[in-house]
């Protein structure tokens, strides 16, 4: 488990991926590099109108995953992020300033497919590999 869960999860460049379910439990994961965390316990990130943010609004539960290849299994790094959706902005300035950054990183075009800036309370953090009870850590 990484010192600083902060530091580790806003390192760029760096992708992951963020699996969420619908109200039935169908399951979406899909890659994703504009979360990032603003304090221990809070990730935010820019969503697109697709089925992530579909599946957000009928299930607030959602797991963000980072990987880091190793040279065995048991060398990789990572972090499996579970959370659970605290709020969704589709208007103001919190969608508006996740737009420019978004804009100024990758460029205009992936700006104007955002369409919500979710908020998620960290609710427990575990590792890639996860050997037993003892690696789990609770926020």
């Amino acid at each position: 488990m990484p010192a600083n869960l902060m530091e580790y999860f806003n390192r760029q460049p760096r992708i992951g991926t963020l699996s969420t379910a619908d109200r039935d439990g169908k399951v979406d994961v899909a890659p994703m590099g504009s979360p990032r965390m603003v304090d221990e316990k809070t990730v935010v990130m820019a969503l697109a109108e697709n089925r992530t943010l579909a599946n957000l609004r009928e299930n607030p539960h959602a797991v963000y995953m980072i990987m880091l290849p190793g040279e065995g299994i048991f060398d990789w790094k990572g972090v499996r992020v579970y959370m659970r959706m605290r709020s969704c902005e589709t208007s103001g300035e919190a969608i508006d300033a996740m737009r420019r950054e978004i804009s100024k990183a990758i460029g205009e075009a992936a700006a104007g497919m955002l369409r919500a800036s979710v908020t998620f309370e960290v609710e427990e953090v575990r590792p890639i590999v996860d050997m037993g009870q003892g690696w789990v850590r609770s926020i």
